[in-house]
């Protein structure tokens, strides 16, 4: 059977013109291409990071037998291990491709709504809740044990590859995709003589898991629900279970980024002497 690719941009004409190219180096190949009858073996993702997270959860039905690319135009192409200028040589490897992959844990979200109702959901980042006005309130169970009361204005879990998300910046730990874990962070929780919560981030292994039980007031509509780049204000909950999914995402791996350089050269950047390493042009300025 041939490979069949799915090929997906954003809006920005760069994106459009990578995917334009990326097709016709693909056509006159063994490879099908953007075949909606047949399942995806290869689903390409062209655009930043939010277009990749769009592309997962459109396509989140197939992450057991379908593997992602992501080649990058945007701010910060976290995921993405292609740039632009690559097209021909990333349609020479998607040809050559034997199935080979790097897989990262995903978060599962099981959630009970007010209304009795309950919804299952990946993410590949993060789940959020906060308070848009108001104190959030909510006890947190670890593994079916009650562990503390929060009060603040919100509380984010995110798996590994999330951690460098919302999470970092609310000062939670980076952490390497190969542990299958969780985190859990506070947002701006209270703490004082009356009100106390852990206040430091919270990590856990795949066998246990986070159970949030948000107070249920008559304003609750001004709480947001995230998951990932998705934001919901119409899910009110009354308890959310939070656990490492037994799903993984895969990432074509003929080419493929180290997770600690993607964390350096999204939050460090390059050194000048790395910068001339990676390309001698540069001594020539």
């Amino acid at each position: 059977m041939p490979k069949n690719v799915l090929i997906l941009s954003n809006d920005k004409p760069e994106s459009k013109d990578i995917k334009t190219r990326l097709v016709k180096y693909l056509k006159n190949t063994a490879v099908l291409v953007n075949n909606l009858e047949v399942d995806p073996d290869i689903i390409v993702s062209i655009g930043g990071d939010g277009t990749l997270l769009s592309t997962f959860h459109q396509f989140k039905s197939h992450i057991n037998t379908a593997r992602f690319i992501g080649i990058h135009t945007g701010h910060l192409g976290f995921y993405a291990d292609w740039q632009g200028y690559e097209v021909q040589e990333l349609a020479a490897a998607i040809v050559d491709a034997n199935g080979e992959s790097i897989s990262y844990p995903l978060l599962e979200i099981d959630m009970e709504l007010t209304d009795g109702t309950r919804h299952k959901e990946l993410a590949l980042n993060e789940f959020s809740i906060r308070s848009v006005s108001g104190t959030m309130v909510s006890e947190i169970y670890i593994k079916d044990h009650f562990f503390e009361t929060f009060r603040g204005d919100g509380i984010c879990v995110a798996t590994p590859t999330g951690s460098t998300g919302l999470n970092k910046s609310l000062g939670g730990a980076v952490i390497h995709p190969r542990l299958d874990a969780i985190q859990l962070t506070e947002i701006a929780s209270i703490n004082n003589r009356v009100f106390r919560s852990l206040g430091s981030p919270m990590i856990i292994p795949r066998d246990e898991w986070f159970e949030l039980k948000p107070q249920v007031y008559s304003n609750n509509k001004n709480m947001i629900v995230s998951i990932d780049n998705m934001a919901f204000s119409d899910k009110i909950i009354s308890c959310v279970k939070l656990k490492v999914a037994n799903e993984r995402i895969h990432f074509a791996s003929f080419k493929h980024t180290h997770f600690w350089d993607r964390v350096k050269n999204s939050f460090i950047g390059l050194s000048d002497n790395e910068a001339n390493h990676k390309n001698p042009d540069n001594y020539l300025k």
